[in-house]
């Protein structure tokens, strides 16, 4: 590989190291309780027809990262909270709603 390549994969491996972190799940609770709890009810068990009910695993059957895009981007009844939330904020909650299945 030639210097320059090998310069651009390690900063490359740098930059992604950097920009990651883990989900905080203690934080994601708490977002959830201030964002979403009036529609998708306590412990993920929405009093809403048709909203998901986290707590059966509805819609988590998805990555993280197509999530992080529903939810960025709305659907249905849902208000887009792209802007509202930030992209570690949006992980945070979903680390939390996974730990909500029965």
């Amino acid at each position: 590989m030639r210097p320059i390549g090998k310069l651009l994969v390690a900063l490359l491996l740098g930059a992604s190291a950097v920009g990651a972190s883990a989900a905080d799940v203690a934080a994601g609770q708490r977002i959830y309780q201030m964002h979403c709890v009036g529609c998708h009810g306590i412990a993920g068990q929405s009093p809403i027809p048709n909203a998901p009910n986290f707590s059966r695993s509805e819609r988590l059957m998805q990555p993280d990262m197509a999530l992080m895009m529903s939810i960025k981007a709305g659907k249905m009844a849902m208000p887009s909270f792209n802007g509202i939330l930030r992209d570690q904020q949006i992980l945070d909650v979903i680390a939390y709603l996974r730990t909500l299945q029965r």
